[in-house]
């Protein structure tokens, strides 16, 4: 028997690590598919992503920035609400322009998106006094306001209406049609009804009825007649449905127009968004301070219709000393370098 140590105890073998595969071009998940989802690793994968005119995965991009801060005016010093935090690119723009001693309050129901963007906002390094963050529809202002201590109103109001892109990009949202996702389309997702769910129960009529209140949808009849009592699971599902209900003749454009108008009246009925911004819009005047100034961006024709209302009736009753004569649009550069841009409108007005 030998005594060598060596000899009795064979040596342990490498430890083979298996290669990290290759996820290929387009990865089937959302969190692997874009770089943009870490900016601080792809900051130029972002500034070419925004130079094509796309918005980045994961992020949005504040449309009419210099047009609603002109016409907010915020001052150092005030109270400012952002009425529908999102991503936070208008509160951050806001939290700048009220400092020192300003303080900003950031309303959004997405309680996904609420706990990033009050992170990102927080790091930013302005004094913790100087930001509240409140998980509440818009709708909601008033009860916000009057729970922070500010039962005499604010000075600066903005509501950035519609659905973000955050919400749009993420297929688990439920929001687009361009990637596999479950029928959802809740910007709470604690709350409410899913999309699927109102499709199931709906009536045809009713749903005919939504088609064209929510998007003019002058298929309504035909597509209600295909969709209704129907259980779609996926969105993709649901896109295909609406391909197959429409004419033959319709090519490629037409038909994803129709499904975007579609997936369009169901969000807003899923959200109740035309109800939420005529609560909005009852509660405004009451969360202004005299002289204060407010903003409504819009991307619907049913929106800006409302909000026009409310803003000449408030003109004609001396509630509003000032409001926008014309409905403003963003500039065709500005839509160049976002097309999500295409269809917004903002209009302002002043507190008497």
């Amino acid at each position: 028997m030998s005594s060598d140590p060596s000899d009795e105890i064979p040596s342990p073998l490498p430890v083979h690590k298996r290669r990290q595969r290759y996820s290929g071009k387009n990865p089937r998940r959302f969190e692997d598919k874009y770089k943009e989802l870490q900016p601080e690793r792809y900051a130029d994968t972002v500034a070419k992503v925004r130079a094509s005119g796309k918005t980045p995965a994961g992020q949005h991009i504040p449309i009419m920035l210099p047009e609603i801060m002109e016409a907010l005016a915020p001052q150092p010093g005030e109270r400012a609400l952002d009425c529908t935090l999102g991503y936070g690119g208008h509160a951050e723009a806001l939290l700048r322009a009220i400092q020192p001693d300003g303080c900003l309050m950031g309303l959004d129901q997405d309680a996904i998106e609420i706990e990033k963007t009050g992170a990102r906002l927080k790091a930013l390094g302005f004094p913790e006094s100087t930001l509240r963050v409140v998980r509440i529809n818009f709708a909601g202002l008033r009860k916000a306001i009057n729970e922070a201590a500010w039962s005499d109103g604010v000075d600066v109001i903005l509501a950035d209406l519609g659905v973000s892109s955050m919400q749009i990009d993420n297929p688990a949202r439920g929001f687009s049609f361009k990637a596999d996702g479950p029928l959802d389309m809740r910007m709470n997702p604690l709350r409410g009804v899913p999309a699927r769910e109102v499709l199931r129960k709906i009536s045809v009529p009713k749903l005919a009825a939504l088609l064209e209140e929510n998007a003019d949808e002058a298929n309504a009849l035909p597509l209600a007649e295909a969709l209704a009592g129907q259980d779609f699971a996926k969105t993709t599902t649901l896109a295909a449905a609406v391909k197959r209900a429409l004419p033959k003749h319709q090519d490629e454009e037409e038909i994803s127009a129709t499904t975007r108008r579609v997936f369009q009246a169901l969000r807003i009925a899923v959200n109740d968004e035309f109800g939420a911004l005529d609560s909005f819009l009852r509660e405004l005047p009451t969360a202004l301070r005299p002289g204060g100034r407010v903003a409504v961006l819009t991307f619907h024709s049913g929106e800006d219709r409302r909000v026009k209302k409310a803003f000449l009736a408030g003109s004609r009753d001396g509630t509003f000393s000032a409001i926008s004569d014309e409905v403003q649009r963003p500039s065709a550069e500005e839509v160049r370098l976002n097309t999500r841009a295409t269809s917004a409108k903002l209009r302002w007005a002043v507190r008497a």
